[in-house]
């Protein structure tokens, strides 16, 4: 099986209404174009049940909560259609955790680069382990973080997305994110971030969900127009990874 086929996208609900989805992929938990649409089909769906309160959005593993794009399929692209059609991927899971009327809860419990940093500016409040740390590393590779990029911005504000996004292979450290506002709380263990997030939606589950949903489109307001944003966007950066300097980024990156 190849590596595009590889990964899964993962959900339970528990009885009181707490919904937990659980992404992985053999490759650091990198994100293929068919486990980003899964994923984002996923993130609607729960936001459109009845039963479910509140949503948990987390990873598989033990030290990578997301690698980001998968360079398998990055150097498989050979057109722009192709290409916006990948970063389209990207595009719709941010569009559907801005979208969903349900509170989402982010569980980053190890290190997020490129499109991991976008999933975690895309929850409503973010929880996250010590060995969280953050890169946006698509310049390194002759990309750019086009389509994540208005969501970190969104949430760390224009001056830090800028910073990670210009010194492209320089981690931040979780403490450095949660200064910046991207995490809420940074923890020392799962055990006590897990502790955490169960207090908290569990009070989430018996709020009132119309007030939730209502709260929740007060905070995105403003970015109604995402839609096309991030589509014009998604071709941007399938027009650069077509590019020579880009194929071989990414070839020398993958032999490290």
């Amino acid at each position: 099986m190849s590596a595009l086929d590889q990964g899964f996208v993962n959900h339970s609900i528990e009885l009181n209404g707490v919904a937990t989805i659980v992404f992985g992929h053999p490759l650091s938990n990198s994100l293929p174009g068919k486990i980003l649409q899964k994923l984002a089909e996923t993130i609607t769906e729960l936001g459109q049940n009845d039963d479910v309160k509140v949503i948990v959005l987390s990873s598989s593993g033990e030290k990578v909560f997301c690698a980001g794009a998968s360079f398998d399929e990055l150097i498989s692209i050979k057109d722009l259609e192709t290409g916006k059609v990948f970063f389209s991927g990207f595009a719709k899971v941010i569009n559907a955790c801005r979208k969903a009327p349900k509170f989402i809860i982010g569980r980053v419990h190890g290190k997020a680069v490129g499109g991991g940093v976008g999933i975690a500016s895309s929850v409503d409040y973010c929880f996250a382990t010590q060995n969280a740390d953050i890169k946006l590393s698509e310049l390194a590779v002759g990309i750019g973080p086009f389509v994540v990029g208005p969501a970190v911005e969104r949430k760390i504000g224009l001056s830090a997305m800028s910073e990670l996004a210009i010194n492209a292979t320089e981690w931040r450290n979780a403490d450095w994110a949660k200064k910046k506002g991207l995490y809420t709380d940074v923890f020392d263990s799962e055990i006590d971030m897990d502790e955490e997030i169960n207090k908290l939606t569990g009070r989430l589950a018996a709020s009132n969900p119309e007030a939730m949903a209502m709260l929740k489109k007060v905070f995105w307001q403003g970015t109604e127009h995402w839609d096309e944003l991030l589509t014009e966007r998604a071709g941007m950066s399938g027009k650069l990874v077509l590019s020579d300097f880009t194929v071989n980024a990414i070839n020398s990156f993958k032999k490290k």
